[in-house]
């Protein structure tokens, strides 16, 4: 573990009461403590797998491994299982002909530099890099036909280059750019937002701005509202800035690089136009919920299946990939996200865990993505290992079913 102290200093200009005459200029200095600790990696064998903490009646198992660095998942009406792999721009198919819960097929179906998030809707599968979105046609067995380019101008990468994808419930593609930093004023508009895009090629929108970075993001199956899980500050000491679970509205701030959490003062970045912090956080929505500084929150999935028990419907499944900036790990785990009867996050508890071993020393796991597949079950993957792993639920005792995949439609 490395221990970073660091100073930071600025100068704001604070307004403490309404009157002019009592405004003034002010000081301010703040120190941290920043700490670097990245648990060994270990390999994802058997016998760890087998100890992996699941719920009550539930299974977890390797779908496929082997696989180098699995980022996100996308899943086909049939069953079939898409893969990308960000560092060698690859997508790759994994299918289970069997339906014994396990891929038997693994096949490289695209490749263009960064590929990243994929999303799948009316039988094409959507791919993003860092300044493209392409579209392809699925084929009957399952390959692709030539990627298309639909836009070639998104913003250049920076700290947060891993785009994804999501389709709204009215068919609306959705796309999340990262920020270019740990914390600045960005240059380009369409930096630390989520974006509306049009399918063919013709224009986007920002829909929401002021999100560092969502990955992870999708609409409540029951009210329809949508959600994403954004990711807190580095270098604000351990227990600070705690991941935000949003309800992303159109037109939205949500704060960064200014103001976080419930409206706290990033002093290193002064908001526009001489406003002061407090003024700035009145025009942004605050979370809904915080989670552990630093748990890396990627992938997040509602869950609207028909496998698992029934209260865990609509409720949302998140992978935190895990830390680096805090002295004690935190995330390598997989959490469940309360939703009440009127569509709103009330806690969050955990749902898998056990990729934290040997004192919390060594991990042989960093969930990423995820997606619910055509049996129910929930897929994870893990970049570290070269794992997709399996969630399902057997209950009393039974095996867990890989059920019989729907006919593409």
């Amino acid at each position: 573990m490395v221990k970073v102290p660091f100073l930071l200093a600025t100068l704001l200009t604070a307004g403490f009461t309404a009157t002019a005459q009592n405004d003034y200029q002010q000081s301010v200095r703040a120190s941290y403590e920043g700490h670097i600790f990245k648990p060994k990696q270990v390999d994802a064998t058997d016998a760890r797998v087998a100890q992996l903490k699941v719920p009550a009646g539930f299974t977890i198992t390797k779908f496929a491994e082997k696989l180098d660095k699995p980022r996100m998942l996308a899943v086909a009406p049939n069953g079939d299982v898409y893969v990308s792999n960000r560092d060698k721009g690859t997508i790759t198919l994994l299918r289970d002909s069997n339906q014994d819960g396990r891929a038997d097929q693994t096949r490289q179906v695209a490749q263009a530099e960064h590929l990243h998030g994929l999303a799948i809707r009316d039988g094409k599968l959507y791919a993003s890099a860092i300044r493209e979105l392409y579209v392809a046609d699925i084929q009957k067995d399952g390959s692709l036909s030539p990627l298309k380019r639909l836009y070639d101008d998104l913003p250049d990468a920076g700290q947060h280059p891993n785009r994804t994808l999501n389709f709204a419930p009215d068919g609306t593609l959705y796309l999340s750019v990262g920020s270019t930093c740990n914390a600045c004023d960005e240059g380009n508009k369409e930096n630390a937002t989520l974006l509306q895009m049009k399918l063919d090629g013709s224009g986007r929108t920002v829909y929401a701005q002021g999100l560092r970075n969502t990955i992870g993001f999708g609409w409540h199956p029951r009210t329809g509202q949508l959600f994403g899980f954004d990711h807190g500050i580095d270098w604000l000491g351990d227990e600070q800035q705690r991941e935000e679970l949003n309800e992303i509205k159109q037109g939205g701030n949500y704060g960064w690089p200014f103001v976080f959490e419930n409206g706290k003062a990033n002093l290193a970045d002064e908001p526009p136009g001489g406003q002061t912090h407090a003024e700035y956080a009145a025009k942004t929505i605050n979370p809904k919920l915080l989670y552990k500084a630093h748990s890396a929150p990627l992938g997040m999935a509602f869950y609207n299946g028909q496998q698992f028990p029934k209260e865990y419907q609509n409720d949302a499944i998140v992978t935190m990939h895990g830390s680096w900036n805090r002295a004690e790990p935190a995330g390598y785990k997989l959490v469940r996200v309360h939703f009440n009867e009127q569509g709103q996050p009330e806690k969050f508890e955990d749902f898998v865990t056990g990729w934290l071993v040997n004192d919390n020393k060594e991990q042989f796991g960093r969930v990423c993505g995820i997606a619910q597949h055509a049996d129910g079950s929930l897929l994870v993957s893990d970049d570290a290992t070269g794992v997709v792993y399996r969630v399902a639920y057997a209950g009393n005792g039974k095996p867990a079913p890989a059920g019989k995949a729907r006919k593409r439609g």
